[in-house]
């Protein structure tokens, strides 16, 4: 059963676990006047490998070897393909 948050008119805060058809409008236990369900955060924590909190929080804000493999491997593919063109021009 979920914990609902009720406030009533005379400004009471309560909570009270109810199953998912309870009425939304309630009568406050401390003074017994009308009270409203209020919209809450529910309580989710996620848990298990695919997350990033397990997976990508450790070592990856003062880690930047990924970043600099992929640029060092771009720059190396453009100075291999000048390299061919220069050779080409040499041999013509």
């Amino acid at each position: 059963m979920p914990i609902y948050e009720y406030l009533c008119s005379s400004g009471h805060h309560y909570e009270r676990a109810e199953g998912f058809d309870a009425p939304a409008q309630q009568t406050c236990p401390t003074c017994g006047s009308h009270s409203r369900r209020q919209i809450s955060l529910p309580a989710v924590i996620f848990k298990g490998s695919g997350f990033y909190s397990t997976d990508n929080r450790k070592g990856a804000a003062g880690d930047d070897g990924a970043g600099s493999s992929i640029s060092a491997d771009h720059g190396d593919s453009q100075k291999s393909g000048s390299d061919s063109k220069a050779e080409a021009a040499t041999a013509d």
